[in-house]
């Protein structure tokens, strides 16, 4: 497997020990809006970390916009392209700015980002 993917399910993984270790979930939401955001960033940091294995990097000092990504996946893949755009949607603005506290939000998010990379490792 790929490091970049490994790497990419790490973040996943820690942004799921943040949700159940820290987030207190009581029943259909969760009660801890500081952890939501950290889970939501680090999980679209993995996604990130995935699409940058097949986004090409720009010259140094420069950084990778939305509309980079989205404009280099609409090149390759729409689906993956569907994918970025749910994950960025959910996980960063939803999770990362809102702090969106509701479960079947947040599990919609990090579906959307166990999928996009798997959808990457099996693009390279």
């Amino acid at each position: 497997m790929n490091k970049g993917i490994e790497e990419a399910k790490r973040y996943i993984d820690n942004a799921k020990e943040i949700l159940s270790t820290k987030a207190g979930k009581d029943n259909n939401h969760y009660s801890d809006k500081k952890y939501v955001r950290m889970a939501g960033n680090t999980a679209y940091n993995g996604v990130l970390e995935a699409l940058d294995i097949i986004v090409p990097s720009l010259p140094k000092r420069k950084r990778k916009s939305v509309e980079y990504y989205q404009m280099e996946l609409a090149k390759k893949d729409k689906k993956l392209l569907l994918l970025y755009n749910d994950t960025y949607q959910i996980l960063h603005l939803s999770l990362g700015y809102d702090g969106n506290l509701n479960v079947g939000v947040v599990k919609a998010g990090m579906e959307a980002a166990e999928e996009l990379i798997e959808k990457v490792g099996r693009f390279i």
